[in-house]
């Protein structure tokens, strides 16, 4: 697997952190505008899923820092 193909899926991975933070930021608005009173568990999902995300495309997004790796 060439460069190239790993920076195309850390971009996809980028654009997919950035989808569910949009979508976790419409959740925390939807229970604002609805008056609750807590954070919403989807929008608790949403975060967590949009930081593993982020981790992953910063692991493709680090270069050869040595020979042996994960």
């Amino acid at each position: 697997m060439g460069d190239d193909s790993v920076d195309e899926v850390r971009e996809e991975l980028a654009g997919l952190a950035e989808r569910l933070g949009d979508l976790a930021y419409e959740e925390l608005r939807r229970a604002v505008a609805a008056g609750e009173q807590v954070r919403p568990e989807l929008e608790r999902r949403l975060t967590r899923a949009r930081r593993a995300v982020e981790r992953a495309a910063a692991i493709l997004s680090a270069r050869d820092v040595g020979a042996g790796g994960a």
